[in-house]
């Protein structure tokens, strides 16, 4: 059985995010979407708040499921028995910076990391972008999930 974990801080989760998640699902058999818990990192929105955010996106799929985590992702993932790490790239920068990490991770742990570029509509978009928009009241249907539209009025 293949089990994956996309961590992330998912603050909040992005129609970019739903894109990676969406194309992932049927890579693995189960998919576990993970939420790191940071205490020094001011977040927008509270841990309850995008749990709910990511399970009303995606209630529909048996094969995924949100949890929390401390620490490191690694370790988190040989808690769980996840095979593979999965991240998204939206470009050149972001390739370089988890390259670095995916190698640690497998020198550490031995699991792989698996990367999906994102698609080109939603390349652009990141969790702060959104946090900005809903700052400012503006349109969020190009950028962010039902869920997360209707949780920020």
């Amino acid at each position: 059985m293949k089990k994956a974990v996309f961590p992330g801080s998912f603050d909040p989760i992005t129609l970019g995010h739903v894109d990676v998640i969406t194309r992932a699902i049927p890579l693995f058999d189960e998919l576990v979407i993970a939420i790191g818990i940071n205490d020094s990192k001011k977040y927008r929105f509270s841990l309850e708040q995008r749990l709910e955010f990511i399970r009303q996106t995606f209630k529909d799929v048996p094969n995924l499921t949100v949890e929390t985590y401390t620490g490191l992702t690694t370790e988190f993932c040989k808690e769980i028995n996840a095979d593979f790490i999965l991240r998204g790239l939206r470009n050149p920068a972001d390739f370089e910076f988890e390259k670095a990490i995916a190698i640690t991770n497998r020198k550490l742990t031995g699991i792989d990391t698996v990367f999906l570029l994102t698609s080109a509509d939603t390349a652009f978009i990141s969790s702060s972008i959104v946090r900005d928009i809903i700052k400012h009241n503006g349109d969020l249907s190009k950028f962010a999930p039902k869920a997360v539209i209707e949780g920020s009025k």
